[in-house]
């Protein structure tokens, strides 16, 4: 689908985001692993938490799977049939009750697990099942399946699963047993493969630890504290031993990462605004100091926790102009998921904007890294690919035509680039952007936007 959006616009208020997927999908798994009843409210409708639910939903089985079944399948977001441009925040989606009786209750799910476009689901549920006593066959979708998987895989054979990956990945098989702790020194910093091993260790025999050269989001982590897990973190590393998660309940906070898109908007317009009721989690808005280098004044408040995650309101001040600025390699796993949106911005700045180390953008949804450099260089502006590093040499964007190729946030960022282009952009498959911030165009039209 072909939607274009006019520069100029966008004119800030209020508004808030979809529940943080990351989170969802975190809480839905120790629900489904949980002893007891666990109540979610907030629940994001993004695509990939739904393949998270099915999968879950799959492995209770019987009546304990029925509620995440039925959420699963419910439609996806409609979008606003009147484009309203009221400055109302959209709801953040619907509550499920689940009940479980622990993970020795799984069941083998008698079909491969249905992952999607998501590597968070594949991933941690590789970790889950790395202790069933029964075979699991883990599939995606093409995306997905062009993902390194290699990465989970090996860290789930030294604690004593069985895991066979196709070339490196997906399908991936996994026949679980008894589980040893393990110390694993991470080659590259992901938080999904940090918590698919942490997982795994809640069910092996002695301590896992898990050691990072970068630290990465700790939603696992935290939500594991809450609940009273064996778990400690320290400078480079997390441990855990033995624990079975009892049933919680909890209401998922705003996503930070889909708020990045909003403020960028802001930012670019010289709007100010404000997100409410998002996860101000500190391993997730690494990204806030990157756009005070940039010259984009922010503020935090924090105003409560829901299973130790900090929510909140995040307040951006009116902007008077971007700069250039350099993110560094010990930096960019902590702004992974928001180079794309940080790029487009740095494409309308004054000077030269350096993401330094950024190979890990190429085993994205897409290839990022040489994506982002291309759609900047169509739409007029300036970007390259030098070695591992992305450049963007600033001055702003002409307009015209974009590909998103399939990647949500590679669409997002494209979609709000054009609120300061001198053009107006067309944009290919906005559509993407449900994956992970469903009813993103409403919302940006509530703020002014004016998309056809």
């Amino acid at each position: 689908m072909r939607t274009t959006v006019h520069p100029g616009g966008f004119r800030g208020g209020e508004t808030a985001v979809p529940g943080d997927k990351s989170v969802a999908h975190r809480w839905l798994i120790l629900a489904g692993i949980g002893q007891g009843r666990s109540e979610l409210r907030g629940l994001p409708e993004a695509l990939d938490v739904r393949s998270t639910a099915r999968c879950v939903a799959a492995l209770l089985g019987g009546s304990g799977g029925a509620a995440l079944e039925g959420w699963a399948s419910q439609s996806g977001p409609v979008p606003d049939g009147d484009r309203s441009t009221t400055n109302r925040p959209r709801p953040r989606g619907g509550g499920l009750a689940i009940e479980a009786q622990g993970r020795g209750a799984l069941q083998p799910p008698g079909r491969s697990l249905e992952c999607g476009n998501s590597g968070t689901t594949m991933r941690l549920l590789a970790g889950v099942v790395a202790a069933a006593r029964f075979e699991t066959v883990l599939e995606g979708d093409e995306s997905l399946s062009r993902r390194p998987m290699e990465r989970v895989a090996e860290p789930l054979r030294t604690m004593g699963a069985e895991v066979t990956t196709t070339d490196g990945h997906a399908p991936l098989r996994v026949r679980g047993g008894r589980l040893r702790g393990i110390e694993y020194v991470a080659p590259v910093p992901t938080a999904q493969v940090k918590s698919a091993v942490l997982l795994a260790g809640l069910e092996a025999d002695g301590e896992t630890t898990v050691r990072e050269s970068v630290p990465t989001r700790d939603h696992t982590e935290r939500a594991l504290e809450h609940l009273g897990a064996p778990i400690r973190s320290e400078a480079g590393s997390v441990r855990v031993a033995a624990f079975r998660p009892p049933g919680f309940s909890g209401s998922v906070p705003g996503d930070v990462s889909s708020a990045a898109f909003l403020i960028a908007a802001a930012a670019l317009t010289g709007r100010a605004l404000t997100v409410r009721e998002v996860g101000l989690n500190p391993t997730r808005t690494g990204f806030i100091g990157v756009l005070a280098r940039m010259g984009v004044r922010t503020r935090l408040e924090v105003e409560r926790e829901e299973l130790g995650e900090p929510v909140g309101s995040l307040l951006v001040e009116a902007c008077d102009g971007l700069r250039g600025t350099t993110v560094e390699a010990d930096e960019l796993p902590l702004v992974v998921d928001e180079v794309p949106v940080l790029a487009l911005l740095a494409a309308h700045a004054s000077g030269e904007t350096w993401f330094a180390g950024a190979a890990e953008l190429r085993v994205k949804e897409s290839d990022r890294l040489r994506g982002v450099a291309e759609v900047i260089s169509s739409l007029g502006g300036t970007g390259g690919v030098r070695g591992d590093d992305l450049v963007v040499g600033g001055g702003g964007l002409a307009g015209g035509l974009a590909d998103a190729r399939g990647d949500h946030r590679m669409a997002m960022a494209i979609a709000v680039s054009a609120l300061a282009a001198r053009t107006p952009v067309q944009i290919e498959g906005i559509e993407a952007a449900e994956v992970t911030f469903p009813g993103f165009v409403p919302a940006l039209v509530a703020l002014g936007a004016r998309v056809d």
